[in-house]
């Protein structure tokens, strides 16, 4: 009797783990639809380049992250010790694509505002500047410096869920705007994104 219970086990296992797989995928569809009832105040970003990140609005006029993370001298710092000119925060980490194709972009976008503009980039990289100090290197970037974050803090902070993401503080440290997902930094749409805040600044 036993034997036959086993066999009978045996034969039926594939389709309940089938079953299973089944029912996970129908609850991440399930996350999927609630995740874009969210973004109900998003809009595309998309530039020439292809990149379509989304805009979110819904986080206007909330304060900075009080996250640490490192600087490049291996300094504790946080977003409110850039504050007093407007701040454009990007995570990224090497391991992501996106995130790779926006840095010159925004390398190029921090060399342009300079004046008006702060542009921080902080890794997600787990292995902190063993990953990141190597990419620096290499790219030779103008005005971006390696900050990192392996504790993936500022990441579970902004809470898109996704990297990129970059969000823009104005000069008081009150959150304007975030993009979810790469965009072309280079591009008019992000030049009309910026303006308002920066032309005020």
């Amino acid at each position: 009797m036993r034997l036959v219970i086993r066999l009978f086990l045996f034969l039926c296992l594939p389709a309940i783990l089938a079953a299973c797989d089944s029912q996970s995928g129908d609850k991440q569809s399930d996350g999927a639809g609630q995740v874009n009832d969210d973004m109900e105040q998003m809009e595309s970003v998309e530039g020439e380049s292809g990149l379509s990140g989304k805009l979110d609005i819904s986080q206007r006029g909330s304060p900075m992250l009080e996250t640490p993370f490192t600087a490049p001298d291996g300094a504790t710092v946080r977003l409110s010790d850039f504050a007093g000119k407007p701040l454009l925060v990007n995570i990224w980490a090497t391991w992501c694509a996106p995130c790779v194709v926006e840095m010159p972009m925004l390398d190029k976008l921090a060399a342009r505002e300079k004046s008006r503009l702060q542009v921080l980039v902080v890794s997600q990289d787990l292995e902190g500047p063993k990953k990141v100090e190597p990419f620096f290197a290499k790219a030779d970037f103008a005005e971006l410096e390696p900050y990192t974050d392996p504790e993936n803090g500022l990441s579970f902070g902004f809470g898109s869920g996704l990297m990129p993401t970059t969000v823009l503080y104005d000069a008081s440290g009150k959150e304007v705007w975030r993009v979810i997902g790469a965009m072309d930094w280079d591009g008019p749409r992000a030049a009309t994104l910026m303006e308002e805040t920066l032309s005020s600044k």
